[in-house]
């Protein structure tokens, strides 16, 4: 009793359709490099134009401690640091006598929450917040 398969399967590939196939790619990427435009126009600001190099001071800033208490410049120094719901009213009151601009600086130590306190606190307000940071 034979128990072999009378039809064998061939494993083999056809290699003439795949050079075809590389072949006509490499002439539409040649056609399609000769056709893209080189000379985009960029619009780039003349020399004699006066460029801003420093931003408006911002007289309200938020200082977050590296423990994660907030004090409120101008007026406070660090040993007056507090918790959140402690500063939001001096906050209003600063803010409401000048332009509404905050700025927020956290120690590097400090919670996301923290920040996203104020910045929470500024976007319920319509104030614009100025995130500071260090290089």
């Amino acid at each position: 009793m034979a128990l072999e398969s009378r039809n064998k399967i061939k494993a083999e590939g056809g290699i003439a359709s795949m050079t075809d196939l590389v072949f006509l790619l490499l002439i539409f990427f040649i056609i399609m490099s000769l056709m893209s435009n080189n000379q985009t126009p960029i619009d780039l600001p003349k020399p004699s134009e006066d460029l801003k190099s420093t931003q408006d001071p911002v007289p309200v800033q938020v200082i977050i401690t590296e423990d994660n208490k907030y004090y409120v410049l101008p007026g406070e120094t660090e040993k007056d640091a507090r918790e959140f719901e402690a500063i939001k009213e001096k906050v209003m009151k600063e803010i409401a006598a000048t332009e509404p601009k905050i700025r927020i600086a956290g120690h590097k130590g400090a919670k996301y929450e923290a920040v996203f306190n104020v910045l929470a606190l500024a976007q319920a307000n319509g104030w614009v917040p100025v995130l500071a940071f260090q290089k």
